[in-house]
């Protein structure tokens, strides 16, 4: 298939807004940042994962405190020109398909130069 959609398949097509700001943030926030790519560090889609962040810690008998959540969010936190640049362009796919035609473009004209040149 030639085209082909650049939606992720449910769950992964949800969106997911940017958390607020808090005096005392979860892991759940934590999470929220990065699935809507307030960190930069992916598109902003939703992230289906087995076990939540944090879930390791609390198992081990030492959950993360607010103050280490807080601290991860600040650093974590992208500017607007990595948020931009992470983010997906509309007409990129464009550009395959353009070049695609200019290759083939190309085919036409030489196969009608060889054929009217015999």
């Amino acid at each position: 298939m030639l085209l082909r959609s650049e939606t992720p398949p449910p769950p992964g097509n949800l969106h997911v807004a940017e958390p607020p700001a808090s005096d005392r943030p979860t892991t759940a926030m934590l999470k929220a940042d990065i699935d809507s790519g307030a960190t930069g560090d992916k598109v902003a889609a939703y992230d289906p994962s087995l076990s939540q962040l944090g879930t390791d810690d609390e198992a081990a008998g030492n959950p993360p405190s607010p103050e280490r959540i807080a601290l991860a969010r600040k650093t974590q936190a992208a500017s607007a020109r990595v948020r931009n640049a992470a983010r997906p362009r509309g007409l990129d796919a464009w550009i395959v398909l353009g070049f695609g035609g200019f290759i083939g473009g190309i085919g036409v004209v030489l196969s009608t130069a060889i054929w009217l040149g015999r």
